[in-house]
């Protein structure tokens, strides 16, 4: 399985690292990639290494999307959106955690499809492309091969169930046991959602 992770500026280190925790446990096969590649920063002052992601010449398995502070200026870099479009068409999966639906949304791809976002951000998100069927009090969505979740650790129920709609619930459940997380498997459930 390779999974493909989008990196920029300013990215939620949870939504980055809870996801890839999880695909570690089943695919060596990870890698970070940003729009120019080089090292990608972010506030917590974790840096990586990326490769451009002019090198995703056909798409990939699970092409990961990340939120966090820096979406609320790459939303607005046309080259950026395009890429991720483009990568988007040619996956087999799109997995997109917190605020990072809102660069998805912005490609147009989540027209007329389910999706959630960040509660806390909920309201921009929806700004960015109202054309999107946005489902608040979801911990996460699935509309065809599209996977967004709610904030932050909600990307980790997600990654989960992903996993469990590939290879089965007891799959899943045995790597939250491993990795100590108590998985929320109901994906219609947010708790940290106070509003319909």
């Amino acid at each position: 399985m390779e999974v493909s992770v989008l990196l920029f500026e300013n990215f939620e280190t949870l939504d980055v690292f809870g996801p890839v925790e999880i695909f570690g446990k089943v695919t060596e096969h990870i890698s970070f990639y940003s729009l120019h590649g080089g090292i990608i920063s972010n506030s917590h002052r974790v840096s990586l290494d990326t490769l451009p992601l002019d090198n995703i010449i056909k798409g990939t398995y699970v092409f990961l999307i990340p939120g966090g502070l820096g979406t609320r200026k790459q939303v607005h870099n046309t080259e950026l959106i395009n890429k991720i479009k483009q990568i988007s068409t040619l996956s087999v999966h799109v997995l997109s955690v917190c605020t990072g639906s809102a660069l998805l949304a912005k490609t147009g791809l989540l027209n007329g499809k389910r999706a959630t976002s960040n509660k806390r951000s909920f309201e921009w998100v929806v700004s960015v492309n109202e054309k999107v069927d946005w489902i608040k009090k979801a911990r996460w969505v699935v509309d065809g091969n599209f996977y967004t979740s709610s904030g932050v650790s909600a990307g980790m129920d997600m990654t989960l169930g992903f996993l469990a709609d590939l290879h089965g619930e007891e799959f899943a459940g045995a790597i939250a046991i491993q990795i100590e997380y108590n998985w929320q498997k109901d994906k219609d459930l947010d708790d940290f959602c106070t509003s319909e």
